[in-house]
């Protein structure tokens, strides 16, 4: 349940987060005004999976100051090591004093122990789901049913299967009037809002063509040498999510999807089919130790929309490389530079013409807040007024689209978003009933190798 990274480029390095919280409280199956979540102005927050994005999210949580006294009330992980460490960060951290208020017998270890967490919280609270992607449909049901609100970290899903449960549950939880908002804080960058409204108003004209990268080193557990031998294939695959599509989509999915993301929403739509290349170059360490992990390091995707406009992603993670990490859309009376570093980095910017130069420049944007402080202003605009917000069905259809370009380079095959959704395909169909005992999903050779893509000899990826 932990998502933490040992080498990263994590959103959270790519611009400080404040946050604020608030508290809307909503009975199981009834919808009634938001109110604060305690009479005595707290906010209780639970944090579900203790990796660095997760810490990360607490902090930001703590940080609120808008009529509101958040506190974390309760940590929960699979494994001791990962919460003690978060625990250890969040309390050397002198701003938030008693504000870390997570007892001993408020820290849960386990795969259950998203259940203690939640149960531990009152309707209108506040859950932090930053696991790795198997568990959030598992996680958000609970919630749903408990009546907390939700932040979940992005991606949400991997395959068919999950993504159809999570749109179940997006009915449900509107149905309950809960909010939940979804780790996809490019929607939320006001220089990427207003390049959206240009493009709308029609300023490069119609779109022609888009293109995204993200190229630069390993990071996160992109690759994985052997499991050691005292750990079990569950536990490993788990710790090192990056490397395992059941777990976390592989560096696909947990990587490209914010470019993903913001260049169809300029498009106002997702595309409808994806082919793709890729491959492993490099397959083993220097001193001829193998990886055993499910990723390509290279992945080159043709996305079409529904009128035929491409859209051309790149994404590459080698040593020795040099960086490659942003987004550009041409129009047919102009071009734009969406994010000008990493997933979403201001200034955006508008030319005439082809040539993105600065004599061609029609506007820059300016505004320079946050966006990850943004999405969570929203969110919690919404819990404190009542409004509806719900954003689960765009952060599933982003993971969807994601998957899709990934599934496209993994088999060789021209995917659709329809194949995509109403694939019969599970990687982890059982993940509500793992315990710490329970074989993986996934199961090595008699090498240790885990099972690869192989394009054109296999039909699905593994």
């Amino acid at each position: 349940m932990t998502s933490a990274e040992d080498n990263t480029i994590s959103r959270r390095q790519l611009g400080k987060r404040i946050t604020q919280v608030a508290a809307a409280s909503a009975l199981a199956g009834i919808a009634i005004p938001a109110v604060h979540a305690a009479s005595d102005n707290a906010l209780r927050v639970a944090l579900v999976g203790c990796g660095g994005r997760g810490t990360g999210a607490t902090m930001d949580a703590l940080r609120a100051t808008r009529g509101v006294t958040p506190r974390l009330h309760a940590m929960a992980d699979a494994f001791k090591d990962r919460l003690d460490s978060s625990y250890r960060n969040l309390k050397e951290k002198d701003e938030f004093g008693e504000r870390i208020d997570v007892t001993p017998d408020r820290k849960f270890i386990g795969f259950d122990a998203y259940k203690q967490a939640i149960d531990s919280l009152k309707p209108g609270d506040v859950a932090i789901f930053a696991t790795p992607l198997a568990f959030r449909w598992v996680h958000f049901q609970y919630a749903i049913q408990k009546g907390i609100n939700v932040f979940m970290e992005k991606p949400l899903s991997a395959d068919g299967f999950a993504s159809r449960k999570l749109l179940e549950l997006e009915k449900e939880a509107t149905k309950k009037n809960l909010k939940v908002g979804v780790g996809l804080m490019s929607r939320h960058s006001k220089p990427l809002q207003e390049l959206h409204k240009r493009i709308q108003d029609g300023e490069i004209g119609d779109i022609v063509l888009m293109r995204g990268y993200r190229m630069h080193g390993p990071v996160g557990t992109f690759r994985s040498p052997p499991k050691p031998a005292k750990m079990t294939d569950l536990e490993y695959q788990i710790r090192r999510f990056h490397s395992f599509l059941w777990a976390g989509g592989g560096c696909m999915s947990d990587f490209n999807i914010h470019i993903i993301d913001h260049l169809s929403w300029m498009k106002n739509g997702w595309p409808v089919k994806a082919t793709a290349v890729g491959g492993r170059h490099y397959d083993k360490a220097d001193d001829g130790t193998p990886y055993v992990d499910q990723n390509f390091d290279s992945y080159g995707i043709e996305y079409t929309f529904a009128d035929g406009t491409k859209f051309l992603f790149d994404g590459r993670y080698m040593d020795g490389t040099p960086t490659v990490y942003h987004s550009f859309i041409h129009g047919t009376k102009g071009c734009a530079v969406a994010s000008r570093s990493g997933d979403c980095g201001a200034p955006s910017s508008t030319y005439k013409g082809t040539d993105a130069t600065d004599d061609n420049k029609i506007w820059q944007s300016t505004d320079r807040s946050v966006p990850y402080q943004n999405e969570w202003n929203d969110l919690i605009d919404a819990i404190v007024n009542d409004k509806p917000y719900n954003e689960v069905k765009r952060g599933v259809e982003a993971s969807l689209v994601t998957s899709m370009g990934r599934m496209a380079a993994h088999t060789g095959l021209e995917i659709t978003f329809d194949d995509m959704l109403n694939s019969k395909h599970a990687f982890a169909p059982d993940i509500d009933k793992l315990t710490m005992d329970s074989p993986a999903p996934l199961l090595p050779d008699a090498k240790g190798m885990y099972p690869r893509p192989e394009p054109g000899k296999k039909k699905t990826e593994y």
